[in-house]
């Protein structure tokens, strides 16, 4: 991977992350588009960057993060990780056959683009509006609802989490903002886990160059999600889901066509 294709891909990353529409499988999608292999480093590089965007969150929600006597806010967190915690574990040799499958990844970009299309028609009665009202019961079901963006690639993180939390009732802001928070550990975890496994097998992956490739590209996913995140918050109080569930049905069915003319590989 060289300087310019890793400041393209981190640059996908923080404009993707905390939208609904799968910065993994952007990723995944303009990696062969724009010359890059998979290997080791790659799939290193994708997680690493991903943390890096979600730090964004944690700058711009300081007050939220580091108001310590509020221990409630980090065990509603540690208690929505524990489901996706478990099925990573349980579940690796099969997600990562999956990441792997760009034809499955657009497939299910496309559905979950056609639930966006209703979804802001399915839950109009918030009772939940600020972060103090989720319950650890809210939490765990939205923590639930992660492990679907685990057991289905393409799916989305963020929606699956937003989602999750409207379906607990929570209002449409408090509903992303809590999938935000619980990005912070869970890509942490990730994080911490890709390293050591690709420590373990493949060392020299951590190299003097490709760290400065890693780091360059962390900069950049972070600085790009900064501004990515309050334009989200802004866009979805005032217009819903609709635009992204129609842009995940028309990226996804692009995918579609690119692999089956052979110009994509799987």
């Amino acid at each position: 991977m060289s300087l310019i294709q890793a400041i393209v891909i981190a640059i996908i990353e923080g404009l993707t992350e905390f939208l609904p529409v799968s910065s993994t499988a952007h990723m995944k999608f303009a990696n062969p588009l724009i010359g890059v292999s998979e290997s080791a480093f790659t799939d290193l590089f994708e997680i690493v960057i991903q943390l890096a965007a979600i730090l964004s969150v944690v700058v711009l929600y300081y007050k939220q993060f580091f108001d310590f006597k509020k221990l409630g806010f980090y065990f509603k967190l540690i208690i929505a990780l524990i489901p996706a915690i478990i099925a990573g574990v349980l579940l690796k040799k099969h997600i990562d056959s999956l990441l792997g499958n760009i034809a499955f990844i657009a497939v299910v970009m496309i559905g979950g683009g056609i639930v966006l299309l209703f979804i802001d028609k399915f839950f109009t009665k918030p009772a939940i509006h600020s972060q103090d009202s989720v319950s650890n019961k809210n939490a765990f079901v939205i923590g639930c609802y992660q492990v679907l963006s685990i057991l289905f690639p393409g799916l989305s993180r963020s929606a699956a989490t937003i989602i999750g939390g409207l379906a607990q009732k929570l209002d449409r802001r408090t509903a992303a903002e809590f999938s935000f928070f619980l990005a912070v550990p869970t890509m942490l975890a990730a994080s911490v886990k890709s390293c050591w496994d690709v420590h373990k097998v493949h060392p020299e992956v951590f190299a003097k160059d490709s760290m400065t490739i890693l780091a360059i590209g962390s900069v950049v996913a972070f600085v790009v999600a900064l501004m990515a995140v309050k334009l989200f918050i802004t866009y979805l109080q005032r217009h819903g889901f609709k635009l992204f569930g129609y842009y995940r049905i028309i990226l996804g069915s692009v995918m579609l066509i690119l692999v089956w003319k052979g110009i994509i590989h799987q």
